[in-house]
């Protein structure tokens, strides 16, 4: 039990101290007026342009939960729009606490509040995800079509950790494979109950094959996305003598800030080092590119903690009408 509990522990405070590491490193590497032009450039920012940044962060958040409904409705299962948003949100402010524990917590929310079967809500949250990784390979395919040298330049500088990611992965699924083809096989009562749960898991993965507004789904899809690069586009207004950056260099920095995201708690430390690097391939002093990250991360992260935070006081308070059974 002592070793299981200092697991948690650990999974829970490494990835802060990672992060807590990275603002260390970011401020260490610049001097005290750099320090100064950066805080200036944010305290002169116009904060218009970051509030039309957070309103596409929010539209994107209420088409995700828009969006959930069409993976739920062919098992039987609806969520309302305000308690599928809420759901949507504490698993972001889950996540800033621990990577990716956000869709085991809105899977387990779901089951708590609307009685959908764990697997079955947790297979339409994977289904999500595999969609959203589709949308990123279309987006980088897109940006190597229009900037290709930046962006091999800025993936080589990271080229290792990223082999070794993708190799480790690789050999996950493999074993993952291995494993689920043995215990299908046994008949132990710990692999028949395992068995049961991916069954479970892959109705809630095959859901998109059976939803009826599938051209529903992917408009919802197409805007989310839209919003992600749109609210990450219109930072650069709000940052005092900055040129205006080319749609394609716009890509390139999109492009280092999600796999900062999902690197570590939220892309704290991370985000403003990742966007900084990156807009640095374009001439764009780290001045300014520092302050375009910061104000980028603060702006969505702020969001993300105070909806989190009210979705957690008040979602026992939303009743939905299939609350009671779970299904309509």
């Amino acid at each position: 039990m002592k070793n299981n509990s200092l697991g948690k522990w650990i999974k829970i405070i490494l990835p802060i101290a990672l992060g807590l590491g990275l603002v260390y490193y970011s401020y260490s590497s610049t001097s005290e007026e750099e320090r100064l032009l950066i805080w200036q450039n944010m305290k002169e920012a116009n904060f218009n342009w970051v509030l039309i940044s957070l309103l596409m962060g929010l539209a994107s958040h209420l088409s995700r939960a828009w969006r959930w409904n069409y993976l739920l409705e062919p098992m039987g299962y609806r969520v309302s729009l305000l308690k599928g948003f809420m759901l949507v949100m504490l698993s972001y402010f889950a996540n800033l606490g621990i990577p990716r524990s956000g869709e085991l917590f809105r899977a387990t929310a779901l089951n708590t509040y609307n009685k959908v079967p764990f697997e079955k809500g947790f297979g339409t949250i994977v289904t999500e995800r595999i969609v959203d990784l589709l949308m990123l390979v279309v987006v980088l395919a897109l940006t190597f079509m229009v900037q290709s040298n930046q962006l091999f330049e800025l993936i080589g500088s990271g080229g290792k950790s990223v082999g070794v990611l993708l190799g480790l992965g690789l050999l996950a699924l493999v074993a993952l494979g291995i494993s689920i083809k043995l215990f299908q096989k046994s008949t132990h009562p710990f692999a028949l109950k395992l068995t049961a749960f991916l069954k479970g898991l892959q109705e809630g993965i095959n859901s998109v094959l059976h939803m009826k507004k599938k051209w529903h789904f992917l408009g919802h899809t197409l805007f989310i996305w839209a919003c992600y690069i749109g609210m990450f586009w219109v930072i650069q207004y709000a940052i005092v003598d900055l040129r205006e950056i080319r749609f394609n260099e716009i890509l390139v920095g999109f492009i280092a800030g999600t796999f900062a995201m999902t690197t570590t708690n939220g892309g704290i430390g991370l985000y403003p080092i990742a966007i900084s690097s990156s807009l640095s391939l374009f001439e764009i002093a780290k001045v300014q590119g520092d302050a375009y990250g910061w104000i980028m991360w603060i702006a969505q992260t702020l969001l993300v903690v105070l909806l989190g935070v009210l979705s957690f006081l008040f979602i026992p308070f939303v009743k939905d009408n299939n609350s009671e059974n779970g299904k309509d």
